[in-house]
């Protein structure tokens, strides 16, 4: 059942100001006739014209709208400049009502258009539709390619305009939330390597769970790419690394590593470099970003380690490339866990809990009971200091940072970072981050 629809008027020239009043009536008037039972959210996307403001586009509109008093609650006229900032708008409405199922009214021939705008501003979560609106026009009444007709691909121009055009608004935005915060350790050197562990702050990503700083979009998640691209792009500009020359790991859930230069695996859990100007990225949202630096042979890691991670040792096959690729020692090997899902919150069935006991019985708290919890960062701790890593070589939540904490857990700071645990599948995602500097 469609839970929104979309009138499209964006590209309807001004002068067909009675033509657009009709069109919207009609529209309307088919919605109110099919929705007797379940009257849909809709929402009418029309331009801003230059010195025009919101109000008088719907007092212009005003004609059309009188009468449909079952759908008087739930419509709303939504007028932007560019069609990005329409749509993006839109996009804000239908996920403050967690609203999925929409259908989109529209000119045929700006339907390829409108597709390539969504593509790229919405994820699989949500369903489209789409329907023909009536226009009759000449060749100059639409914004859309002169040669173009419906169902052929649109020219590469026009799919980088409408790129470029959701880029300048996206960079448009005001951060959420604060300032973008950055936390480091002092255990690794600043003067040979640039790293950090991103909080939620300082982004755009506007729906609660996913505000405000999400570095990472999925097909299950409501940020698109290019909301992640660009609360990336500020991440970068905050902490001065190179966006173009990012690489975050390809969660597996697993103990595979990734070495720079040779060829990448589908998935891997752990990557290395000694590249300089590299950065790398685990993600964490609970499970632990880990950062790896030896400042002697300058070569550097990072990890994504949760509890199958954890039991699979990828921390350790992260430093054992390090050392056969790279040949570091393991003794001039430091590692810091970021913030991660404390003992204190997280839980595994017990049949999974007693493979952290068997680790060590400290790993478990409550051992005895259907959903012991579950310590991630002593078990990764003690798996590394048994491979070789020194301990005073190791920052956890049991060695903290005079400076500055790192080892938050995730899901008590909501303030701060985010938690699949906490938040359920809509989650956001924060990074540790480590490159070596030029």
């Amino acid at each position: 059942m469609v839970e929104a629809v979309l009138i499209d008027l964006f590209s309807l020239p001004a002068n067909l100001q009675n033509n657009i009043q009709g069109l919207l009536h009609n529209s309307l008037a088919a919605i109110e006739k099919c929705s007797s039972i379940h009257a849909p959210f809709v929402y009418v996307m029309c331009c801003q014209r230059q010195r025009s403001e919101r109000k008088g586009e719907q007092e212009f509109l005003l004609p059309a709208l009188r009468g449909f008093q079952s759908l008087k609650r739930r419509l709303e006229v939504v007028c932007a400049q560019t069609t990005a900032a329409a749509l993006y708008t839109v996009k804000q409405r239908l996920d403050e009502k967690d609203l999925s199922i929409i259908k989109v009214i529209l000119p045929a021939l700006r339907k390829d258009l409108m597709k390539v705008y969504i593509d790229h501003l919405f994820t699989a979560v949500y369903q489209f539709e789409f329907d023909d609106l009536q226009v009759v026009s000449d060749s100059g009444s639409l914004q859309i390619s002169e040669h173009h007709r419906e169902g052929q691909t649109l020219p590469s121009q026009d799919v980088a305009f409408i790129r470029s055009e959701i880029q300048m608004y996206l960079e448009s935005l005001p951060s959420l939330k604060g300032e973008l915060t950055i936390l480091r350790s002092s255990l690794i050197p600043d003067d040979i390597f640039l790293h950090g562990f991103t909080t939620r702050t300082g982004g755009i990503s506007y729906i609660p769970t996913l505000s405000s700083c999400n570095l990472f979009s999925s097909s299950k998640r409501r940020d698109p790419t290019v909301v992640v691209k660009e609360n990336l792009r500020r991440l970068a500009n905050t902490a001065g690394f190179n966006p173009e020359a990012f690489h975050r790991v390809k969660v597996d859930h697993a103990n595979a590593v990734c070495i720079m230069g040779k060829t990448e695996p589908d998935n891997y859990d752990g990557i290395v470099t000694n590249q300089k100007g590299v950065t790398l990225a685990a993600p964490g949202a609970d499970c632990i970003p880990v950062l790896f630096a030896d400042p002697v042979r300058r070569a550097c890691g990072a990890a994504h380690s949760g509890w199958k991670g954890t039991l699979l040792g990828v921390s350790m096959a992260t430093v054992n490339a390090m050392v056969s690729e790279y040949g570091c020692n393991m003794k001039d090997i430091l590692v810091v866990l970021g913030p991660s899902v404390g003992p204190c919150c997280y839980k595994l069935p017990h049949e999974s809990a007693k493979e952290f006991h068997r680790i060590d019985p400290k790993c478990v708290r409550l051992f005895d009971s259907a959903s012991p919890y579950i310590d991630i960062r002593r078990a990764t701790r003690i798996l590394l200091e048994r491979g070789g890593i020194l301990p005073e070589n190791i920052q956890d939540d049991s060695i903290t940072d005079q400076n500055q904490n790192i080892t938050f857990c995730t899901a008590c700071h909501p303030d701060k970072f985010y938690s699949h645990f906490r938040d359920g599948t809509n989650f956001g995602t924060q990074i540790g981050f480590i490159s070596i500097k030029d």
